[in-house]
């Protein structure tokens, strides 16, 4: 079947009564080049099995399908389960799981689905909308798998895969670099989608670190300093994560001060390191 083709595409959605839904962030990927490419980054053989989350019609996961031992697909969306019957049906080793990935035990799911392959990879295109949060609960979760190969829009790329302490880095940015080692792959046009969307994507791949590059005692605690020291980009650390923990600008600034770091200071200038010993002496 053609799935890159957009009049078969467009046809078999309609011939299920399929309407793409807004809320959900529905733009699937069409193109005979994009897929293979993102299948390939996973180097994956008849020995891995491959998580993926949001399948959309299958384009990306008939890729999969033709690399891996197995492919275990979570969807939200019941809609689209016919049609994925009719596009992946020369595959045996596809696997349709009903469900949102953001509230499914992953861990339990990938022992239930996977259970004969020792090696696990994840992928992804996802929703914009959903970005951070998926990611994060990917990595959170600390699943058994070797890396994660996701596509999303290519500012978040980039803020996703910025060094901490530059001007492109966020709190996201601190977060996955305290779990994993992100990479910028390659870019993908706007024009690669369907329907299109307003702006053009990336694909970045992420390899879970075996521990922390830091030490955190309390990574909640950690987790909540990044996020209030972020929250409003414009201001200092120092004012940001005095009003964001409710603490007072005296003790912020004697904690910034023992770190070596200007009360003027913004948290985009901050190192990994620096946001550790900072989470200790708080």
């Amino acid at each position: 079947m053609e799935l890159y083709d957009y009049n078969t595409v467009k046809r078999i959605l309609s011939s299920h009564g399929f309407g793409f839904s807004k809320s959900l962030g529905q733009n699937f990927i069409i193109d005979k080049d994009v897929c293979p490419k993102m299948a390939d980054t996973l180097n994956a053989d008849k020995t891995v099995g491959v998580l993926e989350i949001g399948p959309g019609i299958g384009v990306l996961t008939a890729e999969l399908c033709k690399r891996a031992g197995k492919v275990a697909a979570v969807e939200l969306d019941k809609r689209l389960f016919p049609v994925l019957e009719e596009t992946l049906k020369e595959f045996s080793n596809f696997e349709l799981v009903e469900g949102d990935a953001l509230k499914l035990d992953l861990n339990s799911l990938i022992s239930d689905s996977f259970g004969g392959f020792s090696r696990i990879k994840i992928c992804a295109n996802l929703p914009y909308y959903i970005t951070s949060p998926i990611i994060m609960k990917l990595l959170e979760s600390r699943l058994p798998a070797e890396e994660i190969v996701v596509m999303v829009q290519k500012e978040a790329a980039q803020r996703l895969c910025a060094e901490v302490g530059t001007r492109e880095s966020g709190a996201v940015t601190v977060a996955v670099n305290y779990y994993a080692k992100a990479e910028m792959l390659f870019e993908v046009d706007k024009s690669r989608f369907y329907p299109q969307p307003k702006i053009d994507s990336a694909v970045i791949k992420l390899s879970p670190r075996e521990k922390p590059p830091v030490e955190i005692a309390d990574e909640k605690r950690f987790f909540a300093i990044v996020k209030a020291a972020f929250s409003q980009r414009r201001k200092t650390a120092l004012n940001c994560l005095s009003g964001g923990l409710g603490i007072s600008k005296e003790s912020v600034a004697s904690a910034l001060s023992e770190i070596g770091v200007s009360g003027q200071a913004r948290a985009e200038s901050f190192s990994l390191e620096e946001f550790a010993r900072l989470s200790e002496i708080l």
